[in-house]
């Protein structure tokens, strides 16, 4: 029987918290979008340093929303996207599946965000309208340098804070960093709202758009001028308004149950953060023999804590008869992915291969304590092989 368990991920809901949901749900009729939802989204949006936020029901919807709501709104100048080899199936899924002709970008070696000589040379040849970013287990991208170059080729920036929930870059939290960030309140995330997102953003014309979009693309829950010049220009008047549609939307809506979850676990999320930061230290004072990752300017509230071995599926099954879970880091390079494959061939990238075919990630979240790490580091030392 193993000494102890330490999972990859654990859930952040505390019993204090599932009592209070109790309580209100006695005394709440209204379960569906409604005012909780739009309190969470502007403690939130404050949170983030923002001007606006919108819950979804997942962060893959977030990120689904930002990129048909960019051409809706008239943001993008052609339907190319620079998306990293290293991200997550739903941050370069919903691109393909608008249409949008997708280049897969190298890593950098020491954050694993985009390598700036491989996205320059993309720029450079493909001339797109949109990169879209994202923050490898918490480590947020050379941000000023991306800003630079994207000014440079006129191409637009967004981000996929996902894994990134309350890091920050030059004192600015992920989400914010660009014209919008998508979040994901899934469980063993940074919180939770059992499902749930969030997109944040500072221009109001993409958050109207947005707005729409996610309620089917009729205007009820837009601001009231937008609302009315909607109307306006298309000659609604206010019986036919109700089932009126600017755009060809979705429903991508949470709930004010999901909200009120949201808005006890943002009161926690500063000391979660710090105790994610804690943790990747203490992975890294733990084993300094082996690579990890390094972000300048920044304050990393740590998703995993991810490195490389030679001997990757042995360290699987050794940590795991030891109780420890471990992963891929993140899902290796989405160019060696089958559906990708399916689509495109192969396509070989050097640091992204070398995440797909070495890289891992141990566990990291607000309940792993410092003896806990010790232990993962004890029974990964013993095994495995640095690269």
């Amino acid at each position: 029987m193993c000494a102890r368990t330490v999972k990859l991920a654990d859930n952040t809901i505390s019993q204090e918290e599932i009592a209070s949901l109790a309580t209100w749900l006695q005394q709440n009729q209204q379960l569906t979008k409604g005012p909780l939802t739009r309190q969470f989204e502007a403690e939130f949006a404050a949170y983030s340093g923002t001007k606006y936020s919108i819950m979804v029901n997942s962060g893959s919807s977030a990120n689904l929303l930002m990129a048909y709501s960019l051409g809706e709104a008239g943001y993008l100048r052609n339907k190319k996207v620079i998306v990293p080899a290293v991200s997550w199936i739903t941050t370069l899924s919903p691109f393909i599946q608008l249409g949008f002709e997708c280049f897969l970008c190298d890593s950098d070696p020491q954050d694993l965000g985009v390598d700036l000589n491989h996205l320059e040379e993309l720029l450079k040849k493909e001339r797109p309208a949109l990169l879209i970013l994202v923050h490898i287990l918490g480590h947020p991208n050379q941000m000023e340098a991306i800003h630079r170059l994207c000014a440079q080729y006129d191409c637009r920036v967004i981000e996929d804070a996902c894994e990134a929930l309350g890091s920050e870059y030059q004192g600015k939290k992920t989400g914010a960093l660009s014209l919008a960030g998508s979040f994901s309140f899934y469980y063993g995330h940074h919180i939770s709202t059992i499902e749930g997102g969030a997109i944040t953003t500072s221009d109001a014309k993409l958050y109207s758009v947005m707005l729409s979009i996610r309620s089917h693309g009729w205007s009820r829950d837009v601001p009231d001028a937008d609302r009315q010049a909607w109307r306006e220009e298309y000659k609604i008047d206010e019986f036919r308004e109700f089932y009126s549609f600017y755009y060809a939307g979705y429903n991508l809506r949470s709930s004010d149950l999901n909200a009120y979850l949201g808005s006890n676990q943002l009161k926690r999320l500063d000391a979660i953060a710090k105790i994610r930061g804690r943790n990747f230290e203490l992975y890294r004072q733990a084993l300094p023999e082996f690579w990890s990752q390094s972000s300048q300017h920044s304050f990393v509230s740590s998703f995993a804590y991810g490195t490389f071995v030679k001997n990757r599926l042995e360290v699987a099954r050794h940590l795991l008869a030891q109780g420890i879970e471990c992963r891929p880091l993140v899902c290796g390079s989405m160019g060696r992915q089958p559906f990708w494959i399916k689509r495109f061939g192969v396509t070989r990238l050097k640091v992204a291969d070398q995440v797909h075919d070495f890289g891992l990630y141990l566990p990291n979240h607000a309940n792993i304590t410092p003896e806990d790490i010790a232990y993962v580091a004890q029974h990964f030392r013993s095994v495995a092989v640095p690269l």
